[in-house]
This record gives C-alpha cells, sequence and structure tokens, in this order.
C-alpha cells in the first residue's frame, strides 16, 4: 500500500542531502560567479570586444562543469515534486511507478558524487604506487600477496584505471615475495589510500599435506604519485645506484643485459626499483619516481606527526595493525575498522571492494 508521509520523508531527506553537496562543492559560490560572467557577457557583445569575450566563455565553462552534477541532481528532484503534485490531483498508482523510478536514479547519483566529495585529501586526484609486501611464513604468505595483488588488479579493471607492475619479486612455488603496482587513473590514490595496512589471510593451506589451517600476513602501502610541480631535491651524492639482470618473464634480452636498477636513498634508507622495461634509462627514471613520491610522502607524514598521534583511525604500517581479515574456511571477510563482514569471499577476492572502500571513506579513513 502507498504511503505518502514516507514518500514525503523520503523526498525531505534526499534535498537535504542535495543542499549538503551544494554546500560541500561550492555550488552557490560557483552559480554567483557564472551570474557575474554572464552580466560582463552581455556588456563586451555591445562594444564587439571578442577576445575578452572568448577569454570569459572558457572561464564560464571550466565553472560550469564543476556544477553540472548538482544541477543534474536538482532537476530530477523537480521532476520528482512534480509527479507528487500529479498523484495530489489525480491518485493515480501508475505515477508512483514513476516517482520511485526518479527517486532511485536520484538516489544512485546522490551516493555517486556523496563519494567524491569525501576526496579532501591533497593527493587524492593522483595516480598511486601500491607496494604489497609478503610477511613471514614462507610460501604460504608469499600465495597471499600474489592473491591480493590479482584482487587488485580486478578492483582497478572494474575502476577503469590502468595498471602496471614496476617490479616484482617471485617467491616460492610462483608466489610474490613483493610487488610494486603503478594505479593510474581519475581519483586513484583516493579510491586506493584507505586499503593501507595489514591484510590477514587464515585458511587450510593447500601446501600443507595435513591441511591444517595457517594464518598468513601482508602489508600494503598505498602513497601518491608526486606531480611535477612539487619540489624535491634529490642529490646524487645521496644515492646509491645498483644495476642487475632482470629476474621473471621477459625474453632473452631482459635476462642477458643489466637492465633492472635499484636506488637506494642512503640519508633515509628508501629503496626503490624496476625491471619493468628493457631500457636501463627508462627503468632509472622509473625508480627515481617512485622516490620522490616516497619522500614526498615521508616530508608529509613529519609535518603531520603530531595530528595523526592524535588521530587513532590513521594506521601505521606495522604487523600489529590488521586492516581486514579473510577467514576462508568460515566463509567470513571482516573489515575492522567499519566492522563491516561479508561471506561472498569469491566476489571479494575477485575485486569486489567498493563496499569496503566506500564505507571507509565516509568514516573518514
Amino acid at each position: 500500500m502507498f504511503d505518502q508521509t514516507t514518500l514525503l520523508k523520503k523526498i525531505k531527506k534526499i534535498k537535504n542531502k542535495i543542499n549538503l553537496l551544494k554546500r560541500n562543492l561550492d555550488y552557490f559560490y560557483i552559480n554567483k560567479k557564472i551570474k557575474n560572467i554572464n552580466k560582463k557577457i552581455k556588456k563586451l557583445i555591445l562594444n564587439k570586444n571578442y577576445e575578452i569575450i572568448s577569454k570569459l566563455y572558457k572561464k564560464k565553462n571550466i565553472l560550469s562543469k564543476k556544477i553540472y552534477k548538482i544541477k543534474k541532481l536538482i532537476k530530477i528532484l523537480k521532476e520528482i515534486e512534480y509527479w507528487v503534485k500529479i498523484f495530489n490531483k489525480e491518485k493515480d498508482l501508475y505515477i508512483i511507478e514513476e516517482i520511485n523510478i526518479q527517486y532511485l536514479k536520484l538516489k544512485k547519483k546522490i551516493n555517486k558524487l556523496e563519494i567524491y566529495t569525501m576526496f579532501k585529501n591533497k593527493n587524492d586526484k593522483n595516480n598511486c604506487y601500491m607496494d604489497i609486501q609478503s610477511g613471514s611464513g614462507g610460501v604460504e604468505s608469499q600465495d597471499w600477496t600474489k592473491m591480493l595483488l590479482k584482487m587488485y588488479l580486478k578492483y582497478s579493471f572494474s575502476k577503469n584505471f590502468k595498471t602496471k607492475i614496476i617490479t616484482e619479486s617471485i617467491g616460492e612455488n610462483k608466489g610474490i615475495k613483493s610487488v610494486t603496482l603503478k594505479i593510474k587513473g581519475n581519483f586513484a590514490f583516493g579510491w586506493f589510500r584507505t586499503e593501507t595496512g595489514i591484510h590477514r589471510l587464515v585458511r587450510k593451506s593447500p601446501f600443507d599435506s595435513g591441511n591444517k589451517r595457517h594464518t598468513s600476513f601482508s602489508s600494503i602501502f598505498v602513497y601518491p604519485e608526486v606531480k611535477k610541480n612539487i619540489k624535491i631535491n634529490i642529490k646524487t651524492e645521496n644515492l646509491r645506484i645498483d644495476v642487475y639482470r632482470a629476474s621473471g618473464a621477459g625474453g632473452q634480452h631482459v635476462n642477458r643485459t643489466e637492465s633492472a636498477v635499484r636506488i637506494t636513498h642512503i640519508p633515509t634508507g628508501i629503496v626503490t626499483q624496476c625491471q619493468n622495461d628493457r631500457s636501463q634509462h627508462k627503468n632509472k627514471n622509473t625508480a627515481i619516481k617512485q622516490l620522490k613520491a616516497k619522500l614526498y610522502n615521508l616530508e608529509i607524514k613529519k609535518k603531520n606527526i603530531e595530528k595523526e598521534n592524535i588521530n587513532k583511525n590513521k594506521l601505521d604500517i606495522r604487523w600489529g595493525n590488521q586492516i581486514r581479515s579473510y577467514i576462508l574456511d568460515d566463509s567470513r571477510i571482516k573489515d575492522l575498522r567499519t566492522n563491516i563482514e561479508r561471506n561472498d569471499i569469491y566476489n571479494v577476492l575477485n575485486g569486489d571492494l567498493n563496499q569496503f572502500i566506500e564505507t571507509n571513506l565516509k568514516m573518514g579513513f
């Protein structure tokens, strides 16, 4: 049975969400600027000052793009309110179907836009790097690291992000000791940064003849790609550069020549390496970019150390800080920050991470 009171409450809630998004995205300020530009254009048309008019139109287009999504939400809301008025007059239940369609459409768009308002960190828009490191436990942990890599590659694909393995250290039984992944896409760092921490796997080991339960750990560290306009000074005398033969697949050329590059920043002990390209020069440039990103991240941490100590929600990268447990033989995955539990293990390990990541973003992690 149709409940008009419930419907009106839903519409009011949606309207409040749109008003909040307006404030968060500076809708009123931007709209005012667009109106002022329109006034200037009208005056300049009379004087035929087309050069300045062209510049103003470009500025207006940039501003309009910023509030386009909000305007779309307002339009759908007005349509819903229009159909409610029609229903109040005609009491036609078919109109309720139209209202529900528009309501669900609007709710979906608002949820999507709400996520993007969570990306307030300076580097959230940037591409990023992800380091995955297996813990103690030999073949078991190395297999877990490989599973995590596959999970994040599939999640990246679902987000239309481009990925590239920068460096990879192969372990036993085709497992992975460590791997660095570069992820390119809009808000890549924003989407991935909450995955930093320790990921714990509990399962009956396929490598144990007694089929005993094993616990494995892998650490994830996500850091943004440093943009060119950020200055990070690296002195040559502070670097130790080693070249070596690339391991793994790649053809005869890769295995014969010393194309792989490892760079150690002596003052901090930070190490980056790249063996992805056949060119030693290109591998060196990639390793330098990684080093700049890590040094930048280190400086940010130093500046915000007091803030980080106060903020209990932010985790240091150490083995005590598990952010998620994957208990396979119980068919249970639990995110320890949000307390979300899921039983669809296959879906999660195949990249269905949106629920965990979006909730973490909304909670401010």
